[in-house]
Formats: structure tokens, sequence, C-alpha cells
């Protein structure tokens, strides 16, 4: 596929110093310490909403300065830079896991009561002790075998990622409360107030480096098999899937590559235009069908890891490998929707 730039033109009219750099920074720096104060207020008065609310905050404002400091790092402080961003990466990936569990366990239930045809979830009939009861539901011999095993299934995944994410929130407390980062706040709140630059970034244009990433994004897509993308099923991944293997499946790496290029690539878009990024209709539908890739293939690997659970009954394992292949097949869904608008012409939003 021939690149082309996302941004034929400039952005600006004239060259972007690095003062924009230093003002998106500080800007997000500011967002963060107002995050991390209102987490520290409503974390126990107030009620969880306000808190997740928050710590949503904070892992936006630490993912932005983060892709910031990738980006643009020929213009930062070399040391302080380098000592910055896995910080960041920590605390934005433990912020994050509690919700990924969470969502992960509403996507696969609701895919089960989809696929089985039953009335309400599969884990709320087994407690309820209703699994199985009321009228009989039109289906194929095959819809019928999965509905025996749904319940069961239902609860096997809700007890499994309930836990995890159990156990993700207590690590978040953890986290926020722990040295390492009080140390990252403490660095934050001096971003706030003085940017580290390089002595030549106020007089060095950013829109090269941005190219750059811009560039590394456009190599990536086009070393994607977006011709392969259409095929309805790919069969070799519900092997890998259903293996005792319980790594990830390398097809997916290079997509999730491409959903992080591509969220640099917008970081970038941010900082350049100061007064208001416009809304880029292409970039936008192009990283939520990049969100729903990396959503559906973490599903099927939690449905697939859950199929893996000793002892489990015959019927609870085939509603399970039902799931993973139902979550593969959306795997190749929202690979097509990106193929197809990576495709389309660059239309900005009024």
């Amino acid at each position: 596929m021939a690149q082309q730039h996302l941004e034929p033109t400039d952005p600006t009219a004239r060259a972007v110093t690095g003062e924009a750099l230093e003002g998106y920074l500080r800007a997000q720096a500011t967002e963060f310490l107002r995050a991390l104060r209102l987490h520290r207020e409503t974390g126990t008065t107030n009620g969880a909403e306000e808190s997740v609310d928050a710590a949503r905050a904070l892992r936006r404002s630490a993912r932005r300065i983060s892709g910031s400091l990738h980006t643009f790092r020929p213009l930062l402080d070399a040391d302080w830079s380098e000592s910055m961003r896995p910080e960041l990466a920590w605390l934005s990936g433990t912020l994050g896991l509690e919700h990924a569990c969470e969502a992960r366990l509403e996507r696969l239930l609701l895919a089960l009561h989809r696929l089985s045809g039953s009335s309400m979830f599969p884990a709320q009939s087994l407690a309820s002790g209703t699994a199985g009861s009321g009228p009989p539901v039109p289906a194929t011999p095959e819809r019928g075998n999965l509905t025996v095993g749904a319940a069961k299934a239902g609860a096997l995944l809700e007890r499994q990622l309930t836990l995890a994410r159990t156990r993700a929130h207590s690590t978040a407390l953890q986290a926020l409360g722990s040295s390492r980062f009080h140390a990252v706040a403490d660095k934050i709140a001096v971003l706030a107030s003085e940017v580290p630059l390089t002595p030549a970034a106020r007089t060095t244009d950013l829109r090269a480096l941005a190219t750059a990433a811009e560039d590394r994004l456009l190599a990536a897509v086009g070393a994607l098999p977006l011709v392969t993308a259409g095929h309805p099923y790919n069969a070799e991944a519900l092997v890998h899937g259903l293996s005792p293997d319980p790594a990830p499946h390398p097809q997916d790496g290079p997509w999730h590559q491409v959903r992080l290029l591509l969220r640099l690539h917008r970081y970038a878009r941010e900082v350049l235009y100061v007064d208001g990024v416009p809304v880029d209709v292409r970039l936008l539908t192009a990283g939520q069908a990049l969100n729903r890739h990396r959503d559906a293939s973490e599903a099927a690997a939690a449905a697939a890891q859950a199929a893996r659970t000793p002892r489990i009954a015959p019927a609870t394992a085939y509603a399970l490998g039902v799931l993973h292949a139902d979550q593969r097949h959306e795997v190749e869904a929202a690979r097509f929707a990106f193929q197809q608008a990576w495709q389309q012409q660059k239309v900005h939003a009024p």
C-alpha cells in the first residue's frame, strides 16, 4: 500500500516550536494533578463512580505525557525523559487493569447471552437456580447444546474475572499509596510549572518529529495483511487459542502495535494544533475498530483460559469453545472494519 501522509499540509501557517510542546506537557501535568486531587477526595467518600472517573483522567493524562515524551524525546532532557516513561507506563497499565477485567466480563456474558439465546445472563440464571427453566428457546441442536453449558461457563468466567478485578483494584490502591507513585506525582507536579526542554527546543520545529511518528504508523499499517482482513474467519486463530499454549495469539501483535502507533500519532497532532485539534473522522473510526480488535482479542484469550480450567464439564468446555470462536470472529470483523475505515478519504468533522 502506498504511503500517504494523513496531514498533507502543515497544521499551522508557521512553524510549531518547542513552546507548543511545553504548553501541552504543562497542561497535561495540570490535568493529572487535578485528577489526583479528585481521586483523593472521592475515593472513600462520594462513591465509586467519581473515583473511577478520576482514575480514568489520571490514565488519560499519563498516556499523553508518556506519548509526547516518546515522540518528541530529542527535545527533552534525555535522563529525565527516559526515567519518566516507564513509570508512566506502569501507572497507566496498573490503573487500567480493573476496568479491563470488568469490561471483559461484561463482553463475554453478553456474548454468551446472545449465542445461547437465554433470557438472562448465564451467571444470573445459575445463581437463581433457574438454569434450563422457562419457555423453550427455538434453536438448532448446536444452540441447545450450548445452552446446557452456558450457565456454568458464565459462572466460571464471572468467578475468574471478578477475582482478577478484585486483585487489580487492590493493586491499584497499593500503587497509588506507594512511594513509587508519589515519586511520579512529584515529578509531574514539577512538570506543571517547569518542562525540561533542551536549549534548542524553543526554536526547533516540531513537525518533523510528528511526521516521523506518522511515518512509523503508516509503515506498520502497510505491513498488515489488509487484503486478507476481509475474510470471514481465521481458523488458525481458533486452533491456537484452544491449544494448551496460553501465550497471546501471534497474529494479534502487529494490530496491537498499530493501535499504539495510532494513539501516538493522535497525541502528536494534539501538540501541533495549539488552538484545538480538528476531529479526523478517518482516524477516529480506525481507532475505534482497533479498540474493538483489542477487546475481542483479550476476551477470546479469557474464554480460552477458562476452557483450560481442570475438571470442567464437557458442556461447559463446549460453551467456552464456542465463545472463544465467537470472539475470534469479532477480531476478524474489527480488522475488516479497520481496513474499510483506513481506505476511506480523510474527512474532518465540522
